[in-house]
């Protein structure tokens, strides 16, 4: 039975990632110089130097003047060649800031620089610095209230903007971002209005295109969310969420082929978006496609290590590769982060099974049913089920197998040990013919014994007995054979007759002798 790994839905990996443009991502702020003459806004790519609004500001010394103009060359130029070092141009826009004090965008740029780095306290100084030397330089107070958008504080931002809004009436960049705001609030129409009015003043306002393209996408007005997408590339045809939108829009209508390649369009032009790598782990793991899982949930896991779902399906694409042990791990870090989410104990049980021990996989498939909410709460066709019958088929199969080896063990045994009886009997009865033939030999031994003593062979029979004779006993026999023969009378020879008995003679005794019997008598 193929066994479909439990894959949690990586939607809580970063939160809402199918909802509104978030704020401005780090980074994602204008790097300025100030004005000398009206012109038109430039696109707001990130990192691109834009007028900071179309106003006349005070004349900027000439030598701090320079020293900007040489920060914002060294800019490009490092940026051209992909390799910014933040240091060193924070130092040349500090150098500018040093040699006016009033050079307010010299604050605002290292700001924005700092805030790329990742250093939010300085870039907030900075920003607020920036406000202070010139307070109509209202990018910084836009970029403080994204900062505080991305922080949370939606409502810090909210006043923010509306502070701007009513300095600034026609600013069309804050109109954007209050829309942005009211969507992820779920007020859609009052966002697209918003961001219709932000168009009106300012056609190349990009948020405002964002806002409503994701406006249309939830509202399932898939076509013109579609057109408004396709609008905003041609502001910035870099902007990573542009290529998301348009990554969804296609999964809804059906077409996985050309979402996943807007969704890789996405993270090729930024790296580091996570929504896209998101949602390509996801579409990965379900493809099997394990290996491009992997990649995407690690840079998941670079923006945040400690969360447990993208941990688990990490184990789940190293199950999917056959690395067990590499599953295991991942799966053990996810429990260590969330030690009550069902599915650790789901998909640790899939690898234990696989690892041979049925009744420890048993209780982890168990123990999913309960975090689950109970059999009432699981589904009854969910696979969890159909896995405890597979372990429970394999413990039956063992102790059936169990119970036929021990079975055949003892019917060996018990063939062994007739074997053994009757080459016991075999034995035996082999001791008993041979005992008998020995007996038999050893009767005719003592009767050619007795034979050769009656042919006259003396101690030649004893000679042949003896070396016929095996044991000590045998040649005691021998000895015994020898003198029966010697002693026994030949059967078959007649007896030599009888002497003849001898006549007595009577002696006439001789007056005044006497004679002894048998003494001659001299006659005198």
């Amino acid at each position: 039975m193929k066994t479909r790994i439990g894959v949690v839905i990586l939607s809580a990996a970063l939160g809402g990632v199918l909802g509104c443009a978030g704020p401005r991502a780090s980074g994602g702020v204008e790097v300025s110089g100030p004005k000398v003459r009206e012109q038109p806004p430039a696109s707001p790519s990130a990192a691109a130097v834009a007028p900071v609004e179309t106003e006349q500001v005070p004349q900027v010394s000439p030598r701090a003047k320079l020293l900007f103009e040489d920060a914002l060359k060294a800019l490009e130029v490092q940026k051209k060649a992909k390799a910014i070092d933040y240091a060193s141009v924070e130092r040349k826009f500090q150098a500018a800031a040093d040699a006016d004090p009033s050079f307010g965008e010299a604050y605002y740029n290292m700001g924005v620089l700092a805030e790329r780095r990742g250093d939010k306290k300085a870039a907030k100084a900075h920003y607020e610095t920036a406000l202070r030397k010139k307070p109509t330089l209202k990018q910084a107070a836009e970029n403080l209230a994204v900062m505080a958008q991305n922080e949370g504080d939606e409502q810090g931002a909210v006043e923010v903007y509306q502070d701007i809004l009513e300095k600034y009436p026609d600013d069309a960049s804050s109109r954007a971002r209050l829309a942005e705001i009211l969507l992820r609030r779920g007020e859609t129409e009052r966002a697209i209005e918003l961001a219709k009015e932000a168009l009106f003043r300012e056609p190349k306002t990009l948020t405002a295109y964002k806002v409503m393209m994701q406006a249309y996408y939830r509202q399932k007005q898939l076509s013109m969310a579609k057109l408004v997408a396709l609008r905003a590339t041609k502001l910035d045809e870099n902007d990573p969420e542009i290529y998301y939108t348009l990554g969804l829009i296609a999964v809804a209508e059906n077409e996985p082929a050309k979402a996943r390649l807007h969704f890789k369009t996405a993270v090729e032009k930024r790296p580091d978006y996570l929504p896209a790598h998101l949602v390509l782990a996801k579409i990965a793991l379900k493809q099997e496609d394990y290996m491009g899982a992997e990649e995407s949930l690690r840079r998941l896991l670079q923006a945040n290590g400690n969360n447990a779902e993208t941990h688990l399906n990490l184990g789940v694409a190293y199950k999917g590769m056959g690395q067990l042990d590499k599953a295991m791990q991942a799966y053990d870090t996810a429990h260590k982060l969330s030690p009550n989410l069902p599915q650790i104990y789901l998909n640790k049980g899939i690898i234990i099974a696989l690892k041979g021990e049925p009744e420890k996989a048993i209780d982890h498939f168990k123990q999913f049913v309960n975090l689950a909410g109970g059999e009432v709460a699981v589904p009854a066709d969910h696979q969890v089920f159909a896995l405890i019958r597979e372990q429970e088929g394999v413990i039956q199969k063992r102790q059936e197998e169990k119970q036929a080896l021990e079975e055949a063990k003892r019917m060996e045994e018990e063939m062994k040990r007739q074997e053994a009886a009757q080459q016991a009997e075999e034995k035996k009865k082999k001791e008993e013919e041979l005992k008998k033939a020995q007996h038999d030999a050893k009767g005719k031994a003592v009767e050619e014994a007795a034979k050769g003593v009656e042919d006259g062979e003396g101690g030649g029979a004893r000679k042949k007995c003896l070396e016929k004779a095996k044991t000590a006993k045998e040649r005691a026999q021998c000895e015994k054979v020898e003198t029966a023969a010697v002693k026994a009378p030949a059967p078959d020879k007649p007896e030599p007759p009888a002497p003849a008995p001898k006549r007595e003679e009577k002696v006439a005794p001789v007056k005044g002798k006497t004679t002894e019997p048998g003494e001659p008598d001299d006659g005198l």
